[in-house]
């Protein structure tokens, strides 16, 4: 008779029998491929431009808030004012920016259509009062401010960029629900003009930079409504025509082209010096750069340290790590702004979406490329980060508009309304079946 032990059935490594399969074979460049396909299922999430565009703008602030300090101390010394003058502006306009940003991305689309006209009227009456004397003011040759008392200034050229992009995107919204866009005379009429008498109101001032992001923002909404490539390819024709009159006719914007990649300040006058001194400061910050605050290009050799070339002085204090963390962050708010033009079914929503994320991108380009030494300088400040409350207000309203069209996508919508009562329910749920599991139990004896 067997043995208990010797009867007793061993487990088997693998059930039915059989040699155990050999462990799978590890493919080269599956981890990559792994993490790749994770990635790209986190991008597909609902939700995921939504967090984005929140992460990046807040981030391109708040980083923008630290150079500002950095950047603007001397300058501030150099006027006997405190080294924090500057950054105190800059904070109190991002407070008030985010207060813009909160506003806007809680507003429904209806009312964001219904303030285009009001925001559109209001910047244009501003840019005429800017060519007034005794009204408007001249600040680095271009008058295009208004003074509000003190300390504070106005530019309306830069609420007018978001005027004409609401307003811009209702008409052709409005257009493409009446099946019109099919034609290029209501394509291209009233918007073109349109945009024409805002870029004469700047023109008129001198300002040749923001012209140039208007004219994008332009481009940007035709592209987005899909207008034809003759159509688009003639309005650029024309756009660069009047621009190149435009810069032949200046001698100083003609300079401006000269410096393009400029390695040295220039003769009398220095005519290079600000490209030239924006190439220094890069080239000194190495990878890792010299540290924040210890810029020597700010001591007054690098004009416009705080404003226009503060990515100079982000590349010479934070080195090459820091300048590419900037980028990867416009680069990550313009994705996320394309995705939600792309991904949305009201044309309002597209048009707008489309229109914000082409200015900001733009005007982003625009400033890195004149730093670089890649394109000529065109005095327009870096989005989001540089000085000036201007410009800051209106770019955070804009990116509240992002924000606001992520969470009107469908899928966004439903998992946002999914995500807020399953909370309380789960937790409630939770609450009340650990209220049955505890027993009360009465004292003395078991």
């Amino acid at each position: 008779m067997p043995s208990k032990i010797a009867g007793t059935r061993r487990p088997s490594a693998v059930r039915g029998g059989g040699r155990a399969p050999a462990p799978p074979r590890r493919v080269r460049g599956g981890g990559v491929r792994r993490l790749y396909e994770r990635a790209r299922r986190a991008w597909d999430r609902p939700l995921t431009a939504y967090y984005v565009i929140i992460g990046a703008g807040l981030l391109i602030t708040a980083l923008g808030l630290v150079m500002v300090y950095s950047a603007s101390m001397i300058k501030a010394l150099t006027f006997d004012l405190a080294p924090s003058y500057f950054f105190r502006k800059q904070l109190f306009a991002a407070l008030l920016g985010t207060g813009l940003l909160l506003i806007a991305s809680r507003m429904p689309v209806k009312l964001h259509r219904a303030l285009a006209y009001p925001i559109l009227a209001g910047a244009v009456f501003l840019m005429v009062l800017v060519q007034i004397p005794g009204i408007g003011h001249s600040v680095g040759g271009n008058q295009n401010w208004i003074s509000l008392g003190g300390p504070f200034m106005l530019q309306p050229s830069e609420f007018g960029k978001l005027g004409l992009i609401l307003w811009g995107a209702d008409l052709l919204a409005r257009k493409q629900d009446m099946k019109l866009l099919t034609q290029w005379k209501h394509m291209l009429v009233p918007l073109v003009p349109g945009a024409f008498l805002l870029l004469g109101l700047i023109m008129l001032g001198g300002d040749m930079g923001t012209a140039i992001i208007l004219t994008a923002i332009l481009f940007g909404l035709l592209w987005t409504a899909g207008a034809p490539t003759r159509l688009f390819v003639g309005v650029l024709t024309v756009a660069g025509a009047i621009g190149v009159l435009l810069i032949k006719t200046s001698a100083n914007r003609m300079k401006r082209f000269d410096c393009i990649g400029a390695t040295d300040p220039g003769g009398e006058g220095a005519p290079c010096l600000q490209a030239a001194h924006g190439i220094y400061a890069l080239a000194s910050g190495g990878w890792f750069g010299s540290g924040l605050g210890a810029s020597v290009e700010k001591w007054g050799q690098l004009p416009e340290a705080h404003t226009d070339f503060i990515f100079a002085v982000t590349g010479e204090e934070l080195g090459l790590a820091g300048t590419l963390s900037v980028l990867a962050l416009f680069a990550a708010l313009g994705y996320a702004g394309i995705r939600v033009a792309g991904r949305t079914e009201d044309p309002f929503v597209r048009f707008a979406a489309g229109g914000v994320t082409t200015w900001i991108t733009a005007q982003a380009v625009i400033n890195v490329g004149a730093v670089l030494g890649l394109l000529p300088i065109a005095g327009v400040p870096l989005p989001l980060f540089s000085y000036g409350g201007s410009a800051l207000l209106p770019t955070m309203f804009a990116v509240g508009l992002l924000i606001a069209f992520a969470r009107q996508e469908p899928a966004a919508k439903a998992a946002l309304a999914m995500r807020r009562p399953g909370w309380g329910k789960r937790a409630g749920v939770r609450w009340k079946s650990m209220r049955r599991r505890v027993k009360k139990r009465p004292s003395g004896e078991r």
